[in-house]
């Protein structure tokens, strides 16, 4: 029986036990960078604590953060500005101000935007003022009929470098990115105001720009996507030696992105590196399916074995491909529409024809290497085929329906067109791109990847081998792992590199635009070995005969 000592300290340890509990709210009630705890709420103290969620999410953070919520949360601070009519706010990370201005005055306006100084009225002197906004005459005069003085808000945000305010755009295109992270706000008196007449004006001070990059205003449209994102609709930009002046028929949220370009010398050098390339590469792969058919013709056992024909049904994808691209960059701008749409779903399709088969590649070397055993598919290339040309016109149909195909732009640090494609259009949604052609190489690409590995293990750690190791290099491995590299489609990883610099953007195109005479040379060895090498024959060719045979 409990004395009541023993019952008190249960009821004591039970109390204790549920006020941890209380303690312990759920995590996600208590994260600031969920957006909701401080909603509504500009004291500094809210300020300062959201903003901690400048640098907490990040890609690689692991805050749990809603970017809707939160950058909903900046987009109204205006608003509060103006209905507590705040004059000035002061913060390391945020410049405010609020001002009276009358409608009806004689010149322009202008304000200073520096990042260390809270926004005020200032001089036209741009010597002393290079950070600074111009507000039209005529903005202010089309407001005379309905009040004598309006509100004015103006708002300098450093965001940091996570993810907010950086949209899908920014957070898929390597290099791009906010300069100096800051962001201008305009409201006047909470009133909508675009489509003016006469432009606002923005200048934007910086250093001197790299050649491979250039800036492009933008304004934060909320709109766009499930939590926003840059537009420049109804903005254009000048760009100087240091400055940048951004002019926009509206107001809101601005910024000017810094992102990667390619100039015209460069673009055009890189296609007749690329065209080139791929002509060669066209050549011989013509040589590999007319040298296929010759064997076919003259070698009986050729038409029961699967693994030349995975390696033509690569090669006439490639080829295509080759082929689609020459029509692409070789034609005009002055195609119809309907005409580009088409060339641009073909390209899209062989590009996904090529990628599949070079999985499909990787698939088979996986069954004759790795598995080994247990690997007896009836009707085994149908169903290859199946997938090889027919997922790749399931997506391009989605793609299609989907109004995604269209004229794409290449342009230089001026706005000029140094390029243009029948791809993707510009317009088109981000996620359709870089689903089905990242997202999907990136896959393949990893596939890949792991069956290479493991195969490149296997042949270096055979016993023979390693029995060989005192007589040298296994220059014979080598040469075959290089010879199924081209056939899983090594030199498309490449692009991986691309973003550390243009030399690397030479080196993909130059081994990519190449890859059909790899795969030729590959091919030849393979079912023209040396007379002095029958006898001992190639390991990989020999399994690959017998193991194809098994599939029929």
């Amino acid at each position: 029986m409990m004395t009541p000592r023993v019952l008190g300290v249960l009821l004591l340890s039970l109390l204790l036990l549920w006020a941890s509990g209380e303690q312990r709210q759920p995590e996600q009630s208590r994260n600031v960078c969920l957006g909701l705890i401080n909603k509504g709420q500009y004291e500094s103290f809210y300020l300062e604590n959201t903003a901690g969620c400048f640098t907490k999410c990040t890609q690689s953070g692991n805050e749990d953060c809603d970017l809707k919520n939160l950058q909903s949360y900046w987009l109204e601070f205006e608003y509060h500005l103006l209905e507590s009519q705040s004059g000035i706010v002061n913060m390391s990370f945020l410049k405010a101000a609020v001002q009276n201005v009358s409608t009806n005055i004689s010149e322009d306006l202008f304000f200073s935007l520096a990042p260390s100084q809270v926004p005020g009225q200032v001089t036209e002197d741009e010597r002393e003022h290079p950070d600074r906004v111009r507000l039209p005459r005529s903005l202010f005069e089309s407001l005379q009929s309905n009040r004598s003085e309006v509100l004015l808000a103006i708002t300098v945000l450093d965001v940091g470098p996570g993810n907010l305010f950086k949209g899908p755009q920014l957070s898929l295109e390597d290099g791009s990115r906010v300069l100096n992270n800051r962001l201008v706000g305009l409201s006047l008196g909470g009133i909508p105001v675009s489509r003016l007449a006469e432009p606002l004006e923005i200048t934007f001070s910086h250093q001197h720009l790299p050649s491979n990059m250039t800036l492009s205003c933008v304004f934060w449209d909320v709109t766009k996507g499930s939590a926003g994102d840059w537009s420049s609709t109804g903005c254009s930009t000048e760009l100087r030696a240091k400055r940048t002046v951004c002019r926009c028929d509206h107001l809101t949220f601005f910024a000017l992105l810094l992102k990667p370009i390619l100039d015209r010398a460069t673009v055009q050098f890189l296609v007749r590196i690329s065209q080139a390339g791929c002509g060669a590469s066209m050549i011989f792969l013509a040589f590999t399916i007319a040298l296929y058919a010759v064997l076919r013709f003259y070698r009986q056992r050729f038409k029961s074995e699967d693994a030349p024909k995975i390696h033509v049904a690569l090669s006439m994808s490639l080829f295509l491909l080759n082929l689609a691209f020459f029509a692409s960059v070789g034609h005009g701008p002055k195609q119809s529409d309907a005409t580009c749409r088409a060339r641009g779903a073909v390209f899209h399709y062989f590009l996904l024809c090529t990628f599949t088969w070079m999985g499909l590649e990787a698939f088979h070397l996986y069954l004759l290497v790795i598995k080994v055993f247990n690997t007896y598919f009836g009707h085994y290339f149908l169903k290859l085929s199946l997938v090889g040309w027919g997922l790749p016109a399931l997506i391009v149909f989605g793609t299609g329906s989907a109004d995604s195909y269209g004229r794409y732009t290449i342009r230089d640090r001026r706005n000029a067109t140094t390029l243009e494609l029948c791809w993707f259009r510009e317009k088109a949604t981000v996620s359709a791109l870089y689903t089905t052609v990242h997202g999907y190489f990136l896959v393949t690409f990893l596939f890949s990847a792991v069956v290479l590995g493991l195969v490149a293990w296997k042949i270096f750690t055979l016993p023979s081998a390693t029995a060989g190791k005192g007589q040298g290099p296994n220059w014979k491995g080598v040469f075959t792992v290089l010879g199924l590299s081209s056939l899983v489609g090594v030199t498309w990883w490449l692009a991986i590199l691309m973003p550390l610099g243009r030399s690397t953007i030479y080196v993909f195109a130059v081994f990519n635009s190449l890859q059909g005479v790899f795969i030729f040379c590959w091919f030849t060895m393979l079912y023209f070995p040396r007379r002095s090498a029958k006898a001992s024959s190639s390991g990989t060719g020999r399994a690959d005969q017998v193991h194809t045979m098994s599939h029929e």
